[in-house]
């Protein structure tokens, strides 16, 4: 999700790992790339800490802090455990702000 969001990769990266909705999330999402690095010559956006919770089996609600430069951002995301005993994201959020 990373690389989508920043511009990186094209949405269509994601299909395999994304189910519907996030889909959809993504592809609104990332047009604008909201964790490209800011011009000129911004730091590439990195993972600075993940964590995760359970609240049932077959389920996972993560978050990740992207650090880009100046720019601390939020990106939470769901997983499910698939059918195909594959993890797939179902839901993406993003949220930010400047360091102080």
């Amino acid at each position: 999700m990373l690389l989508t969001l920043s511009g990186q990769r094209p949405v269509h990266w994601m299909l395999g790992y994304a189910l519907g909705p996030a889909y959809d999330q993504l592809t609104e999402l990332a047009p604008g790339a909201p964790l490209r690095p800011e011009p000129p010559g911004g730091a590439t956006p990195v993972v600075r800490r993940c964590d995760e919770f359970r609240p049932r089996p077959g389920v996972i609600e993560a978050y990740a802090r992207i650090a880009s430069g100046d720019r601390l951002q939020a990106l939470a995301f769901r997983l499910e455990h698939c059918p195909d005993l594959r993890w797939r994201c179902s839901a993406v959020e993003l949220g930010g702000a400047r360091r102080p």
